[in-house]
């Protein structure tokens, strides 16, 4: 029994993967193939690209890739047709839109809208205690006043 145990503990299951194998009609196919898997995300997996992915969706993306290579098609313009499917998100490097724009810059707003309410903040209260301090101070510096002008 302890056997049966030991074994079920080192079962992998990916063991019994299917591995893809493709026909190329040049290797310049298969390099552009094995570049464009490695750059495409898959909009499931969300952060891995298709080449690493078992999704079905990511799988249909490979499978598209090569039609369209076998098609004759760029690297750019399989680019584009996932990109027009799929949006923006299937590429790592997104273009400069208003959107990713304000993406970026957002951030950096809301920090510099906290640094100005802490720096108000700070003098405003710095102001107060200072107000305290010296309302504090008037009745014995008079005093103090008064008993050296009696001393004169």
């Amino acid at each position: 029994m302890k056997k049966i145990l030991i074994l079920l503990c080192f079962y992998v299951p990916s063991v019994f993967a299917a591995i893809e194998t493709h026909q190329f009609d040049t290797p310049q196919q298969e390099v552009d193939y094995r570049s464009l898997i490695q750059e495409l995300r898959c909009p499931q997996c969300q952060n891995n690209n298709i080449a690493d992915s078992n999704a079905t969706i990511a799988t249909d993306m490979r499978n598209k890739t090569l039609e369209l290579l076998k098609q004759g098609k760029r690297k750019e313009e399989v680019v584009e047709y996932m990109v027009e499917r799929y949006g923006h998100f299937v590429t790592y490097d997104p273009p400069l839109t208003p959107a990713t724009l304000l993406l970026w810059l957002m951030p950096l707003l809301l920090i510099g809208i906290g640094a100005l309410v802490l720096f108000k903040g700070k003098k405003s209260a710095g102001q107060a205690v200072e107000n305290a301090q010296n309302s504090a101070k008037m009745p014995d510096q008079d005093r103090l006043k008064q008993i050296l002008d009696e001393k004169e």
